[in-house]
C-alpha cells in the first residue's frame, strides 16, 4: 500500500507511557476491555447440552461460566453463586445437568435459574431474583465473544463487513483445535503489535519468515490493508518464489490437500483479521491460526494461540500436517518472544518519552489511536462525575 493512503492515521510519534504506566493500564481496563466484545472460545468446545467451559478474564477480575443449555443455546454467566458469591465451578471444562455451590448447595440450571436452595423459605428473596448474573454473549464464525459491560451494538454490527469474512474463515467449520498458552513479561499492546507488522520479519525470522518476503518486497509489507471502526485487516503478500525447505513443502502440500477435501480452503487464505481489542485470526487453511493477547498488568500478558481443525486425525498424514503446523507456529512465536520482552524492559526504564511507527506499521498505529480515543473519552466521563477536589488529587497523585 502507498504510504500516502495511510496518512489519515497520522504520523506523529506515539507516547511511550501507555506501554508501561500502571495508571494508564487501569484506565484501559474499564475504557477498553469492559466496553468491547472479547473473544473467549469456540462452539466446538460445547458440543452437548450441559457442556461448559470456565474462562478467567483477569484484566476484569472476572470468572465466567459458558454453558450450552437444554435448548441448545449457549449462554454466559458470572461464575458466582448468588447467595454469597462463592465460585461455582473450578474445572476448566466438563458436562453437567446443573451447577451446585460447594458452600451451601444452592443449585442452578444450565439456563442460570436457581433450581433449589436448602431451607430457602427463610430467605427474604424470590428464587426468580437469584438467577446467575448473565453476561452478553454472541457468536460469529464459530467463535464465542462476550461483553462484560453494556454492548452498544450486536457483535455483527460491531464487526460490520468483517463478520462476513469471519464466516468464511476455516475456524467457522472447526470441530477441534490445538492450543498452547504462554506468559510474557510485556504489555499487551507491545505484544500484540509484534504480530500486526511485518517490518521485523527479515531480521527476527530469516528462516521461518522467508516465504513472506522476497526481492520484490524485502520487508514483506502487506499487499492490502483495511479498517472498519476499531478493527483492521491486512492481506499478506505472496512471495512468487518462496523456495520452501523440502519438509515445509511436504507438510503444507498435505495440509492444502486436506483443506480442499474438507471444504475449508476459501477465499481468505492470505487474509488476517485484527478484531479490537486483543484478538487476531488468519484465514489460511494450512495454518488456521488465532491469537488472543490477554493483559495481566501493565507489564505482563498471556497469549492463547489456537490452530483450528475440521474433523479428527483420521490418518498419519493428516496428523503429520497438523503437528508440523503447530510446531511452526511455536517456532515463529519463540523467535518473537525475547525481542518483545527486551522492548518492554527498555520502555519500563522510562528512558523514552515517545516511540515511532513508520507508514507500513499502520495497524499498530491504528490500535494505539483507538485505545487512546477510548481512554480519553473515559477520562472525560470521569472528570464530569468526579468532584473537582478529588480530580485535582488524582491528577497530583
Amino acid at each position: 500500500m502507498s504510504d500516502d493512503s495511510l496518512a489519515w492515521l497520522g504520523t506523529d510519534p506515539i507516547p511511550a507511557a501507555p506501554y508501561h504506566d500502571p495508571l494508564w493500564f487501569g484506565l484501559e481496563r474499564e475504557a477498553v476491555f469492559r466496553r468491547s466484545w472479547l473473544q473467549i472460545g469456540h462452539v466446538c468446545e460445547l458440543p452437548d447440552s450441559g457442556s461448559f467451559i470456565r474462562r478467567e478474564i483477569e484484566v476484569l477480575d472476572a470468572s465466567l461460566l459458558i454453558v450450552r443449555g437444554r435448548d441448545g443455546e449457549i449462554r454466559a454467566f458470572h461464575n458466582v453463586c448468588t447467595h454469597r458469591g462463592t465460585q461455582l465451578v473450578a474445572e476448566e471444562s466438563g458436562k453437567r445437568s446443573n451447577f451446585s455451590c460447594p458452600y451451601h448447595r444452592w443449585s442452578f440450571g444450565t439456563d442460570g435459574a436457581l433450581l433449589a436452595a436448602p431451607d430457602f423459605d427463610r430467605f427474604f428473596v424470590d428464587k426468580a431474583d437469584c438467577a446467575l448474573p448473565r453476561v452478553a454473549l454472541d457468536i460469529c464464525g464459530g467463535l464465542i465473544f462476550v461483553h462484560l459491560g453494556t454492548p452498544e451494538k450486536s457483535l455483527r454490527d460491531d464487526l460490520g463487513p468483517y463478520a462476513t469474512m469471519l464466516d468464511g474463515f476455516p475456524a467457522a467449520q472447526a470441530t477441534t483445535f490445538s492450543e498452547y498458552v504462554y506468559d510474557i513479561d510485556a504489555n499487551w499492546k507491545l505484544t500484540y503489535d509484534n504480530f500486526q507488522e511485518n517490518y521485523h520479519l527479515r531480521f527476527i525470522h530469516p528462516r521461518s519468515g522467508a516465504p513472506a518476503v522476497g526481492e520484490d518486497n524485502p520487508f514483506g509489507y502487506p499487499a492490502k490493508m483495511g479498517f472498519h471502526g476499531p478493527h483492521r485487516t491486512q492481506t499478506i503478500w505472496t512471495n512468487p518464489d518462496p523456495a520452501p525447505k523440502p519438509v515445509q513443502a511436504q507438510s503444507f502440500g498435505r495440509a492444502a490437500r486436506f483443506a480442499m477435501a474438507d471444504g475449508t480452503a476459501g477465499l481468505h487464505s492470505r487474509d488476517y483479521l485484527a478484531l479490537f481489542p486483543n484478538f487476531f485470526i488468519l484465514g489460511s487453511p494450512a495454518q488456521p491460526f488465532s491469537h488472543t493477547v490477554w493483559p495481566i498488568d501493565a507489564h505482563r500478558s498471556r497469549g492463547v494461540i489456537r490452530l483450528y481443525w475440521k474433523g479428527e486425525d483420521d490418518c498419519a498424514s493428516r496428523r503429520y500436517a497438523r503437528e508440523y503446523a503447530m510446531a511452526s507456529a511455536r517456532d515463529i512465536h519463540a523467535e518473537d518472544r525475547d525481542v518483545i520482552e527486551a522492548g518492554q524492559r527498555g520502555l519500563n526504564s522510562g528512558a523514552l518519552k515517545h516511540i515511532h511507527f513508520q507508514a507500513q506499521e499502520a495497524l499498530c498505529r491504528h490500535l494505539f489511536n483507538i485505545v487512546y480515543e477510548r481512554v480519553s473519552a473515559y477520562r472525560a466521563e470521569l472528570a464530569a462525575i468526579t468532584p473537582p477536589a478529588l480530580a485535582l488529587a488524582e491528577a497530583q497523585a
